[in-house]
């Protein structure tokens, strides 16, 4: 696959942040060559005016402006909300190697999320960081799964990669996003994993905009037996489903004593700290 690639000049690279549990967020670019099915990102196309579809393109932004460190100082920042900062290019364009070099400076906390080995070429940097979580998005163990699904790394690399990151003592997390009804496995992921993850975080499956018939589509042709459950979640909003693994994914954690944050219902989430309620960690069940 082709991805058109443009060089763009921006004036910061911090911008604030509605995530629950971000002050501030860094993204080096714009779009994702991952081109994942399900990815909420494509909405960033209404305000990068691009008409290609999402997955073929990629702005690299360049900044002149140095990271503020005195406005992060003490702050959660995370190192990307709307793209991979270590999609392929990144071996090219580097340009979250140059963030990270500022960060390393910067007394904050520091979360970085990939589906990408490429990070542990940056290992002498993680290394220098404070206050530092990785976290590898995983929703399957299935290999085909994920390659209909993404153009990402393969799950054996993801999962070698929190190994390598956990055996040069970087905080781990194995982010469970987005989890597919009937489809992720929690347990399963668990139990391969638990020996070099230090936290677990997992997130449902949220269907909005063009991506949502796309993925009730690929169910159906792929997964007929469960259309119906998708069909009662997505098209007539029954919230059951999730209710009863939130619970459940509660229950095995507590038992095993695994380290856990739940973010299902991450837009409400994001309206809860936008009233301005406080973020429970763990969220309860919502």
């Amino acid at each position: 696959m082709s991805v058109i690639e443009r060089e763009i000049k921006v004036k910061d690279l911090v911008t604030k942040s509605n995530l629950p549990a971000s002050d501030y967020v860094i993204n080096p670019y714009v779009g994702c060559p991952h081109a994942c099915k399900y990815c909420y990102a494509c909405f960033m196309k209404r305000f990068s005016n691009h008409k290609e579809e999402w997955g073929i393109f990629l702005d690299i932004k360049l900044c002149d402006k140095p990271i503020n460190g005195k406005k992060l100082q003490g702050k959660s920042v995370f190192l990307s909300s709307v793209t991979d900062c270590y999609n392929p290019y990144e071996e090219k364009y580097q340009c979250t190697r140059k963030i990270l070099e500022q960060l390393t400076k910067i007394d904050c906390n520091l979360t970085i999320s990939t589906k990408s080995q490429l990070i542990l070429r940056d290992l002498d940097l993680l290394k220098q960081c404070k206050n530092l979580k990785v976290a590898v998005s995983i929703n399957t163990l299935d290999e085909q799964f994920r390659a209909d699904m993404d153009h990402a790394d393969s799950i054996f690399q993801r999962l070698q990669t929190l190994q390598t990151l956990h055996t040069n003592n970087i905080y781990t997390v194995l982010f469970m996003s987005p989890m597919f009804p009937k489809i992720t496995d929690f347990k399963s992921i668990i139990c391969k994993s638990q020996d070099y993850v230090d936290e677990y975080w997992f997130e449902n499956l949220n269907l909005r905009g063009s991506y949502k018939h796309r993925i009730l589509n690929y169910i159906q042709a792929s997964y007929p037996q469960l259309a119906t459950l998708y069909d009662d979640i997505y098209r007539n909003g029954n919230r059951t489903y999730w209710e009863e693994l939130s619970a459940e994914i509660e229950e095995f954690c507590n038992l095993h004593s695994i380290n856990h944050i739940n973010y299902f219902y991450h837009q409400d989430l994001v309206q809860n700290k936008a009233n301005c309620q406080p973020f429970q960690n763990p969220p309860a069940i919502i």
